[in-house]
Formats: structure tokens, C-alpha cells, sequence
């Protein structure tokens, strides 16, 4: 069987992405290929068909691979909690937690469950592409490592390291990859990517063949900056990179609360998407005066989050914005704080807390966790949705709104992905300017959600098969048997 590691030099390199470009090039040759990520640490995740929950970057490089998504393609996903606890999901379904002090040792059975999966693909697919995790230098991490070198080593994958450039030092950190690791995962590193470049490449070509020369290292390919291709990060040091639209009469802004512990912030791309729709991210209480529209994303951590929220006075700012009638949307976590009171033994062990008071609902926290992909409608518009989470909520009046509840200008959903439906979408922001005042209409003739996604799959394929030299690279993975 073929395979290769797509390693990054950092978090956020882009290494989710190149994967997801890979799948997508190859799958159009027809290669029957599949993604894998042995272990994602992410609280942006989603529900597959079968109703496992793996991480939403494997979801998004299954649909550009062309096949079904499936827990295999990520048997480990760990969803902090804390900066010392994260809740694990293996092979798609709780699994415990896991405490800081296990990160380096105490991974054995994860590891186990990870090298089955990778197992279970080869058998089926021609071509494996699987991803790495944070950086694979991390020497400190290497002795129980199962999605990196560890991950390499076991099935003889050639590694393909990704980096940055639009962060700066992206010579010396893939230099400096090359040279702390020891010789036995040095021998795996096949070559580099660069990725997010903008200028003229000729400047940049001695740095890089002077790289070459000092490493032996082959460079596969320049891949450009590119704009477009944003949707559907795993990763929080991307969250808020949605493109800020240029300010016009009846521009629509939103604000989105930048929780600590945010949970698949991924549900504000189909809201920045939309044209002539501003999406940023604040923690400031100034901000949410100002927006037309705040939302409360979904959080790991509700009470944490929600006390935090209210340490920065963003609590009172969102009351005095209900007290007014003006504009509040909570998704899941979010819509839990809403509520009036939260008990929760699981998540947080905080017994009873006050919520925000918003809306008329209490909280109860179980021990099972809810995955599901529900549907319903609003207005006569169909939705199709994705629902993750321990909190059940009992809302005792208001008008029904997505299995949850609204209540004037204050609105509560515990569904994930609701705003990728298109017809809702724009049926539902256009009430919401109606309630603003505002003259924004849905832009005539642009391209649905899921479109969208598939144009930026294929424009990112367009793009490796420009910039990259994809037939050296699949003859290195095929080499691997």
C-alpha cells in the first residue's frame, strides 16, 4: 500500500489543507485515496453519516477525497477542556479524558487504536494521506509520538514538511526540523512545501536552494497565497480569519464572542461567506454594541467560558442588547449561557449556576453525549444540521427555533451547522435586517455554501497541481510499500 505524512513546521502551517488538496488531485486522477489524521486536537469537529464525531478538517479531506467520512480517518480526537484536560473521542465516541501530565506516556491505548485505523485504510484504499499534528520536532513529546515520526516509522511513510512563510523564519525552522531530530526520523523527511507565498519567487529561490544543499532536502513546490481558501479550519490560531468585506449601505456585522474554549467556530464561515456580511471576532463590550448581529458560539467549556464572559463585562453588554430588542444568536454552548440557570456535574463539576438570564430555559448536563445529525425547518426552509453536546436543554416558552427557542430578538439553537443551508441562511439574515433597519438583500447569482466548498477544493487542487510537483511526490508515496 502507498502513503505519505504531510508533517507541518507549525500549528496552522496549512498542512490540513494540503492534505485536503492532495485527496482532491489525486481522487480526480482516479486514485482511490483516502485522508487520516491519527490524532486531532481540535473543538471544531462533526458528525459523519454513521453518527461517529471525528475533527471538521478530516470531514471537509474525506468530501474532497470523494469518499464517505468515517471515524478511521481520525480514530483519536482530543477536545480540550482546560489548558491541563481535554475529553477524548475514540474511533468517533467518547473515550474519557486525558490529563496533562499523560500527554507523553500515557497514550498507549490511543496509539493502539491509532495503528489499527491507519491498518483498516490501507486494506481498502489505494493511497493514504494521512496528516501530522503540530510539529513533528518536538523531541520532548517523541518517545510516545503516534501521529508524527511515530506514526511514520511504524508504517514506512515518507514525510512531506509545510511551512509558513507568510509567518517569517521559515528557512531556519525547516532547517532546524532537519537537524534536531535524530537520524532514524531525519532518513523519513522526503522534502518541504512552502506554503502561503506572495512576491515574486525568484527572490526567494537561492534561500531555497541553499536549503537544498545544506539538508539534501527537496523542495516539492512554492504553493501562492491563496484568498479563497479559508473554510473549515480545525485549528484555533485560525479562527477569526474570515475575509472582512469592504463597508457598504446595508452591510450586515456580526460579531462573534471570542470564547477561551470556543467549539466549532466553523458554524460563522457560511455567515461570512455571504456577501455583503461581516463577520469578525471580539471579546471587547464596545464591539457588541456596535454589531447588528452577536453571536455566542459554541464552547467546550460553558461555565468556564461563561465566566469569563462575564468577568469582561460582555455579560452586561449582552443584557443591555436584549433589554433593547436588539440582536443576539447562541449556538449550542452559546445558547446554553442564554439560558436562566445551568446545572452541570459533568463538564465542569459546578453544580447550579445563573446563565445569562436571556432566554427561558435551564441547562442540565448528562453524562451521554448527544451526536446526531437532526433536520427540521424554519419559515418553510428545510435544515439540515449536526448536533454535539452534553447539555440538554428545557426551554418552558418562547417561540420554537431549531430545537431550541426565541424570544423577541433573542434566539437559541442547539444545532451546529444550521447556517450552511442556504435558503435558511439567507431567509433568516434577511429578518435580521429587516429587525435592523438595515437595506442588505442575499446577492443574486452567487454560489451556495456547498458550492463554495467544492470550487475551493478545486481551485486548491488547481493550485498543487500548478505550483507543486505532484507526480514526484506520488511516486515517493507509491514507493512506499
Amino acid at each position: 500500500m502507498a502513503g505519505v505524512l504531510v508533517a507541518g513546521c507549525s500549528s496552522d502551517a496549512g498542512k490540513s489543507l494540503i492534505t485536503a488538496g492532495l485527496c482532491r488531485a489525486w481522487a480526480r486522477q482516479g486514485i482511490r485515496v483516502a485522508p487520516f489524521k491519527a490524532q486531532n486536537m481540535s473543538n471544531n469537529s462533526m458528525i459523519c453519516p454513521d453518527g461517529s464525531e471525528i475533527g471538521r478538517a478530516q470531514y471537509l479531506q474525506a468530501l474532497a477525497a470523494g469518499v464517505e467520512p468515517s471515524s478511521v480517518m481520525n480514530p483519536v480526537l482530543l477536545k480540550p477542556a482546560t489548558d491541563r484536560r481535554a475529553f477524548i473521542v475514540l474511533r468517533g465516541q467518547p473515550g474519557g479524558t486525558l490529563e496533562a501530565g499523560e500527554y507523553a506516556t500515557g497514550r498507549g491505548r490511543l496509539a493502539a487504536a491509532a495503528f489499527e485505523a491507519y491498518s483498516e485504510l490501507e486494506e481498502t484504499y489505494d493511497l493514504v494521506v494521512a496528516e501530522g499534528a503540530g510539529s513533528p520536532a518536538e523531541i520532548n513529546l517523541r518517545s510516545g509520538d503516534y501521529v508524527n515520526f511515530g506514526l511514520a516509522t511504524r508504517f514506512g511513510l515518507p514525510a512531506l514538511l509545510v511551512g509558513d512563510i507568510d509567518r517569517g523564519g521559515i528557512l531556519a525552522s525547516i532547517y532546524g526540523h532537519w537537524a534536531i531530530v535524530d537520524d532514524a526520523d531525519r532518513s523519513l523527511i522526503a522534502g518541504y512545501l512552502i506554503n502561503k507565498f506572495r512576491g515574486d519567487q525568484s527572490v526567494l529561490d537561492p534561500g531555497l536552494e541553499e536549503l537544498t544543499a545544506r539538508t539534501g532536502l527537496r523542495c516539492f513546490g512554492v504553493l501562492p497565497w491563496l484568498d479563497q481558501v479559508w473554510l473549515d479550519s480545525e485549528d484555533a490560531l485560525a479562527f477569526a480569519t474570515w475575509p472582512r468585506l469592504p463597508g457598504r449601505a446595508g452591510t450586515l456585522r456580526i460579531a462573534a464572542i471570542r470564547f477561551p474554549r470556543i467549539s466549532n467556530a466553523t458554524d460563522l464561515d457560511a455567515l461570512a461567506a455571504e456577501p455583503g456580511v461581516d463577520v469578525f471576532a471580539t471579546a471587547s463590550p464596545s464591539d457588541l454594541e456596535s454589531a447588528d448581529l452577536v453571536v455566542l458560539p459554541g464552547s467546550r467549556a460553558t461555565l468556564a467560558d461563561l465566566e469569563w464572559l462575564e468577568n469582561l463585562g460582555l455579560g452586561e453588554a449582552l443584557r443591555r442588547r436584549a433589554a433593547a430588542g436588539r440582536p443576539i444568536l447562541g449556538i449550542c454552548g452559546g445558547y446554553q449561557m442564554l439560558a436562566e440557570l445551568i446545572h452541570d456535574p459533568v463538564e465542569s463539576d459546578r453544580g447550579t449556576v445563573p446563565g445569562l438570564g436571556l432566554l427561558p430555559a435551564q441547562v442540565r448536563f448528562g453524562p451521554d453525549k448527544v451526536l446526531g445529525r437532526p433536520e427540521g425547518s424554519w419559515r418553510g426552509h428545510p435544515v439540515v444540521a449536526y448536533e454535539i453536546h452534553h447539555g440538554i436543554v428545557d426551554a418552558t416558552a418562547g417561540e420554537p427555533f431549531l430545537d431550541g427557542v426565541r424570544v423577541g430578538n433573542t434566539w437559541g439553537t442547539i444545532w451546529h451547522g444550521a447556517f450552511e443551508n442556504d435558503g435558511f441562511r439567507r431567509a433568516w439574515l434577511e429578518e435580521l435586517a429587516a429587525a435592523v433597519g438595515s437595506d442588505w438583500k442575499p446577492a443574486t447569482g452567487v454560489p451556495g455554501f456547498a458550492e463554495r466548498r467544492t470550487r475551493m477544493l478545486d481551485d486548491l487542487a488547481d493550485a498543487l497541481e500548478e505550483h507543486v510537483d505532484l507526480p514526484a511526490l506520488l511516486k515517493l508515496a507509491l514507493s512506499r510499500r
